[in-house]
């Protein structure tokens, strides 16, 4: 067959794909040129503002008195930026006024803290300290030229995230105001500015003109700061005079349709008439779905506003959003004036976040909340991060964790953390940017009583859109007549927009409660109640039965960990961490400074096991709606509270990978009713499984999977339970598990491990088990509760002697041991108990060799060290190891022990401030009896550290050398009782 060609000599089939190609070559080029053109097209109506400013400070508030901005400012400043990221600003003094209460003063008058108070060595230990400080009026100047293009049209200056108050002149003549933490402070340019050459003055003030709390979370030193600066996007933009205000999206999943409500606002000189043309796309789902056009027509006056409600359908291609499949849509909004045409297009999710009864749905399914606070940690600019990637990493972070939700403690985000959280899919929880409660009340006639309806009115508008914002607060743990207010603020924001659910503000557990509440988050309904034996069985569903509506448990957790002292190196920006380094150096100074590490990881291990199952507790209560952890990362103010398992940059520390978090916290967790964790051999385990699932669907066919293992992996029994279909619930009861236990010989720590076949959703328990068998004491040890001359005697003369001074401690008898570790930390709350964050374990040791252990505090600890007293070693050799040495508050660094070997006189001792004894009817308590027993009745029972016969019994005798104290005169602390205030 002849083939035919063309007179390029090309088949006809290469011929026409070479056409083709030409084509689209062809057809690109037009695209990039139009997108060029386009860019251009905008470029010509937008002005950005970042660079160097000129700048001043106006620290005797003159510069309105005498016109700065009429002048030329003679310093320099980079925008966007704060003050004390380019280090402007007064230095740090003890006379340095922070915005924050100081709840403990003793680090103004602690003599072992003396050093950190002198000049050039201020160590504040309450939060970061940042290089500079600065609060007052600062004047912000930078020259403009305004475009011929832009005769006529209406010029808008854009300041996003100024701190706090702004003030605005042009060419001298002042063109408003604007006082918001929220949103950002825009301006509208006087119509018949002229092109050319034009001088902007900004005079920011940073002091609490309104009064929102000095505590609160959008303003004080705590956080991120009381900054002063701009620190978003700065930019002029032009556009036409008749332009959209406000744009809202309404959906309506049932009916697969979105109600558009348009403000539209004529700032022209004459009556505008024209059409809106509306359309939407999905663009970051699999699935791609385009609305087709409406269009909408339109007439406004001039200076007049109108309001239109047009609907845009979809198809049965419409994407929903959700945190499984976050998928979203932008909104085209075209607005046509004759030859004029102007375009906004926004970002939204067709979602529905509602409530039913005692649960929140998320498109019609029932959804728990899996949180953690932002408390607007910012670690190296102190400011809010304004970029999206740098809140994905956030979101991201908080989501491999397991968790889906975040709530701003009383401040809100930028707006693209709302960007981020709808891409990530993260149901988000800012507040009004109040706390008022320290100097400041609500529902008092006081100025914060309008200040947040505004501000939530203004994060409605400029967010409201963003799927991911489901829930809003007004704050947090109010003062004043808090009740009759909230329930005005909820009924406001219940009748104006149902695209979210309100709460009064988050609070603890002594609030009144406020009735018109949509939903609570509140304390007291939390925690574990480890005074008595650990468990798995009880759950809260009493204590939230009280409640109708969703009950999210309030700031959960706040257990704290020692301080990672190599973060200290991380703090490269604006603000140095002089906490931990006079932590530090104070750990140094006691002798311990290389043990800072083991600290972290020992008492890291504990906080993790009690994030565990204060979790789980709270997943395996019917009806419980939520939780907020305060928080995932640390809080760096408030005394610096290590509560976190991540960092203050939300990074991990070591001790626990994301994976390992998620098997107890996640969309689908397996449980497990422990009646307890530690059994003797002629007993029986008996755990009833539950499930916790809130997923997509319900799990068809669901198989859990479950088997016993030891240390080592090896499996010693093993099963399935077939449970059928699970739907979205708390604590689902799917099976039970029952195994003797008679063939553990040896003491031995198993695990548990149950998991939901096909797929990757595991969980795990670790539990011990002891023979049961009579303690027989080694007859060449002697045992005792006294040192007495009969004791010495044997310690002289070359003997073993295992002293057991339970109850008899007096050096360290002010130190509170209990199994779980200091809450929020120790200077915050006054040295409330416990003062312990775990204990450090030498589980190397033979010690041990007959109670298995880790080097960390476990559920096997908890009769021996929940309340147990420990000894201050304050005397002992530098470098004294205990073997089991409790972790005390990084506010003091005290020495430590509770079980102990050494030399004395010439023979060996063991030395217990727990109660140990062969009688004792606690069988981890008596396991570690019988294991030191045996231990010392080994040959390897041969302490190396030599402690004077005085020392140990000056343990018995004579209180500690350094004793804590927390009022003086010379205080600062605004929450002193009157009954100290004259006490030294």
């Amino acid at each position: 067959m002849t083939k035919q060609l063309d007179i390029f000599g090309n088949t006809k089939c290469e011929s026409i794909i070479k056409t083709m190609a030409a084509m689209y070559r062809y057809l690109f080029f037009i695209a990039l040129f139009l997108l060029t053109v386009s860019a251009l097209q905008a470029q010509q109506h937008f002005l950005d503002l970042s660079g160097i400013w000129r700048f001043a400070l106006d620290k005797t508030d003159r510069g309105i008195k005498d016109q700065w901005f009429s002048q030329t400012l003679a310093g320099d400043v980079k925008l966007p930026g704060s003050l004390i990221e380019q280090n402007i600003g007064d230095d740090i003094t003890l006379e340095t006024q922070w915005t924050g209460s100081i709840y403990d003063s003793s680090f103004y008058f602690n003599p072992k803290l003396e050093k950190y108070r002198q000049p050039g060595n201020i160590h504040i230990p309450f939060w970061l300290t940042p290089a500079k400080h600065y609060v007052g009026a600062a004047w912000y100047q930078k020259e403009i030229t305004i475009p011929e293009n832009w005769k006529g049209r209406r010029v808008v200056l854009h300041l996003e995230r100024a701190h706090i108050e702004t003030r605005v002149w042009i060419d001298g003549k002042e063109i408003g105001m604007a006082n918001s933490l929220v949103a950002a402070h825009e301006f509208e340019l006087p119509r018949n500015m002229a092109p050319g050459k034009h001088r902007i003055s900004i005079r920011v003030d940073n002091r609490l003109l309104i009064n929102v709390g000095p505590d609160s979370h959008s303003v004080s030193d705590h956080t991120q700061g009381n900054w002063n600066g701009l620190v978003g996007k700065l930019s002029l933009e032009a556009g036409s005079p008749i332009y959209f205000d406000e744009i809202q999206v309404f959906p309506d999943l049932k009916n697969r349709k979105a109600q558009v409500r348009i403000v539209l606002k004529n700032s022209g000189a004459d009556r505008a008439s024209g059409e809106i043309v509306l359309s939407a796309n999905s663009f970051n789902s699999p699935e791609k779905d385009k609305t087709d056009q409406v269009t909408a027509d339109f007439s406004v006056g001039s200076g007049d506003t109108d309001t239109l409600s047009v609907d845009l359908p979809f198809s049965n291609k419409m994407q929903v959003w959700d945190e499984f499949n976050p998928a979203l849509y932008t909104l085209t909004a075209t607005l046509k004036t004759g030859k004029e045409k102007s375009i906004k297009e926004l970002q939204f999710g067709m979602r529905e976040f509602t409530i039913e009864g005692n649960r929140f749905l998320i498109n019609g399914r029932p959804v728990f909340l899996r949180g953690t606070l932002h408390n607007g940690e910012f670690p190296l600019t102190g400011y809010p991060a304004t970029t999206v990637e740098a809140w994905k990493d956030i979101f991201e972070t908080a989501k491999s964790h397991g968790l889906n939700h975040i709530r701003f403690h009383s401040w809100c985000p930028p707006e693209a953390a709302f960007i981020a959280a709808d891409i990530v899919g993260m149901y988000l929880q800012p507040e009004g940017p109040s706390w008022p409660n320290h100097g400041v009340k609500i529902g008092v006639g006081e100025p914060i009583d309008q200040y947040l309806y505004d501000e939530t009115d203004r994060m409605v508008e400029k967010y409201g859109n963003y799927a991911s914002f489901v829930m809003l607060s007004a704050g947090n743990e109010p003062a004043g007549d808090q009740v009759r207010y909230l329930n005005e603020f909820v009924d406001y924001w219940k009748s104006k927009d149902s695209r979210r659910v309100y709460t009064g503000m988050s609070v603890g557990g002594s609030w009144p409660v406020v009735p018109h509440a949509e939903f609570q988050v509140r304390g007291g309904v939390r925690g574990l109640s480890w005074d008595k034996r650990p468990e798995t069985v009880s759950d809260f569903r009493e204590a939230i039965s009280k409640f109708d509506a969703p009950f999210v448990a309030h700031e959960n957790g706040q257990y704290c960990v020692f301080p990672n002292f190599d973060e200290i190196q991380k703090y490269t920006g604006a603000y140095r961490a002089k906490n931990l380094e006079l932590f530090r150096q104070d750990l140094t100074d006691q002798g311990m400074g290389k043990q800072a590490h083991e600290f972290l990881m020992a008492s890291g291990k504990l906080q993790v096991l009690c994030y565990k199952h204060d979790m789980e507790k709270i997943l395996r209560t019917p009806g419980y709606a939520g939780f907020q952890l305060l928080g995932l990362q640390d809080f760096p103010g408030q005394g610096s509270a290590l509560v976190g398992v991540l960092d203050a940059f939300w990074e991990e520390k070591g001790y626990i990978e994301p994976a390992a978090f998620a098997r107890f916290c996640n969309s689908t967790v397996p449980l497990a009713r422990f009646p307890k964790f530690v059994f003797t051999n002629n007993e029986r385990l008996d755990v009833q499984i539950d499930l916790f699932h809130s997923g997509v669907a319900p799990i068809e066919n669901a198989v859990l999977n479950w088997a016993i293992k030891d240390t080592e992996g090896k499996s010693l029994a093993s099963g399935n339970l077939d449970v059928g279909m699970i739907s979205n619930g708390n604590g689902i009861p799917v099976g039970h598990i029952s195994y003797p236990l008679h063939t553990v010989t040896a003491p031995s720590q198993l695990r548990l491990e149950v998991s939901v076949a096909g797929t990757d959703f595991l969980n795990d328990w670790d539990f011990w088990v002891y023979p049961e068998k009579v303690v027989e004491m080694e007859t060449d040890i002697h045992y005792t509760t006294v040192l007495d001359d009969q004791a010495k005697e044997i310690l002289n003369n070359g003997g073993k002697v295992f002293l057991n001074v339970s109850g008899q401690v007096v050096k360290g008898k002010e130190v509170e041991m209990h199994f779980l570790p200091v809450f929020w930390n120790t200077s915050w709350f006054k040295m409330r108990p416990p003062h312990v964050t775990g204990m450090l374990i030498d589980s190397e040791s033979d010690a041990f060799s007959q109670f298995p252990t880790s080097y960390h505090s476990d559920l096997q600890w908890w009769d021996i060290q929940n309340r147990a007293q420990v000894m201050i070693l304050e005397d002992f050799p530098v470098g004294f190891r205990p073997l089991v040495q409790p972790i005390d508050t990084w506010f003091i660094n005290r020495r430590l022990g509770l079980v102990f070997e050494a030399k004395v006189g010439n023979g060996k001792l063991v030395m217990s401030s727990a109660d140990l004894h062969a009688d004792i009817d606690r069988p981890a308590s008596k396991q570690l009896f019988k294991s030191l027993i045996t231990y010392m009745g080994s040959d390897k029972f041969d302490p190396t550290e030599e402690v004077d016969m005085a020392v140990v019994e000056d343990i018995m005798v004579s209180p500690s050398k350094q004793q804590y104290k927390i009022y003086t005169v010379d205080s600062p602390d605004e929450l002193m009782p009157n009954s100290n205030r004259n006490k030294k």
